[in-house]
């Protein structure tokens, strides 16, 4: 299946705080997206992997996902090495997106700007036909992307671009709480964590606010390029 758009996440639940408003908003658009998270987040303080699939099975449902597939890189100790690059650029080549989203370009957890590192390696390397890669016998054609964008998450960065979801914020929330294990300590009897106190969705909330109001929206979402951004006519900026 080809895809409009394809969001890397190193983790379950980074897609969705990062940019599930923007994942609801192109697929109420009629646009294909889908995910491909790296690890199984066994290394989170609450819950298991197995509790993560489950959750992630959640929010895929909730966020209406053309695809969702885990790459079980290992948590925290993966590489930005060929073995890893290759099997993303199969996923590129799967898919085949218009439009890549990735983790942040640096953040609090070493595992996101690691992440980016690696995913925006292996998007390069996805579009020079001499790297060679099969899934299930069939070789694949060489794919780049046209545009890719990281999405911001715990620390603050200037954002080059803003997406208005204001109509999708509850939804985002929606996504977001499906992780319970990560976002939910009422009825948790696991060590509290710096993700898990109401506290850090209130921040979330606060952040989309903060973004939504720099572009007249109630609430927005932040992303960062790598390259110069162009529009070939002013009025699409407004």
């Amino acid at each position: 299946m080809k895809l409009d758009i394809l969001v890397l996440a190193v983790h379950p639940d980074d897609a969705e705080l990062g940019c599930s408003g923007t994942i609801l908003k192109h697929i109420a658009l009629g646009k294909k997206v889908g995910i491909v998270d790296f690890t199984r987040g066994e290394l989170g303080t609450r819950g298991t992997a197995q509790t993560r699939d489950e959750e992630s099975r959640a929010a895929t449902e909730i966020l209406g996902l053309h695809a969702r597939e885990n790459l079980e890189f290992r948590d925290g100790f993966f590489k930005n090495d060929e073995q890893h690059q290759l099997e993303i650029i199969k996923m590129v080549r799967k898919y085949q997106p218009e439009i890549v989203l990735t983790n942040a370009l640096y953040d609090r957890h070493p595992d996101h700007g690691r992440a980016c590192e690696l995913a925006n390696d292996a998007l390069f390397l996805s579009g020079l036909r001499k790297i060679e890669t099969h899934v299930d016998g069939a070789s694949q054609e060489a794919w780049r992307p046209r545009l890719v964008l990281q999405y911001i998450q715990d620390m603050y960065i200037k954002p080059d671009v803003i997406i208005d979801i204001s109509k999708e914020m509850n939804e985002k929330l929606n996504a977001i709480r499906a992780f319970k294990t990560q976002f939910n300590s009422a009825d948790n009897s696991e060590p509290q964590t710096y993700i898990s106190t109401p506290a850090f969705l209130e921040a979330v909330i606060a952040r989309a606010r903060e973004f939504g109001k720099s572009i007249g929206a109630e609430y927005g979402e932040g992303f960062t390029s790598k390259k110069l951004l162009g529009v070939d006519n002013l009025f699409n900026l407004l």
